[in-house]
């Protein structure tokens, strides 16, 4: 790989970065509000990030996404969540790591044997979307249960319970999301841009 391609991709890096931390301090871009509950996009962030620029870029900017929920967790957190079960850098930065890890393999290896964009970003996107997910959820209730049920004002019992309704509740809608708007993204940006599926894997 060339010096220009180096620096272009170091660009869109950090594009996808500075995307982030938009995202995570506004919360119109990074989360859509549905009455009751709040659905999480920036996971898309990442997912196009592991899609278009490979896995190891995917990782990172799910990395910076993990960190920029750390540090919010502890500068300016808004509610007992954050406090409580946020502050913990194996809940807030290793799914979303996953996230990039997950969602870049899939496609990878999906665009390789179908050579079909739309379906190989449809289903990446759907499994970076469930791997945030699960992957916060299930930390938190396999390290943190007693926090976490403080937090949500519940008892332990109950905990394993009111994760799987969040998981319902707000990961199906944020993995429909995800399949939905990946797919479009991706598309416009490997006709607009340089890059090109499996450039950078």
């Amino acid at each position: 790989m060339n010096h220009r391609q180096n620096a272009y991709r170091l660009t869109m890096r950090s594009l996808f970065i500075a995307l982030i931390i938009i995202q995570s301090f506004i919360p119109l871009f990074g989360y859509i509000p549905l009455g009751i509950i709040n659905l999480t996009i920036i996971q898309i962030t990442v997912i196009i990030a592991s899609i278009t620029l490979g896995v190891k870029d995917g990782m990172f900017v799910g990395l910076a996404w993990g960190i920029v929920k750390l540090l919010m967790a502890y500068t300016m957190p808004s509610s007992l969540m954050d406090t409580l079960v946020f502050r913990n850098p194996l809940i807030t930065i290793v799914p979303r790591i996953l996230v990039g890890f997950t969602a870049g393999w899939a496609f990878y290896y999906l665009y390789k044997i179908t050579h079909r964009l739309t379906i190989s970003a449809i289903i990446s996107a759907a499994i970076g979307s469930l791997t945030n997910t699960i992957g916060v959820l299930g930390f938190m209730f396999l390290f943190m249960p007693t926090a976490t049920s403080h937090a949500y004002h519940i008892a332990q019992s109950l905990l394993a319970k009111t994760l799987m309704s969040i998981a319902g509740t707000n990961g199906i809608p944020e993995c429909l999301v995800s399949m939905l708007l990946v797919p479009l993204i991706v598309r416009a940006i490997f006709h607009y841009t340089r890059l090109s599926p499996l450039k950078y894997n």
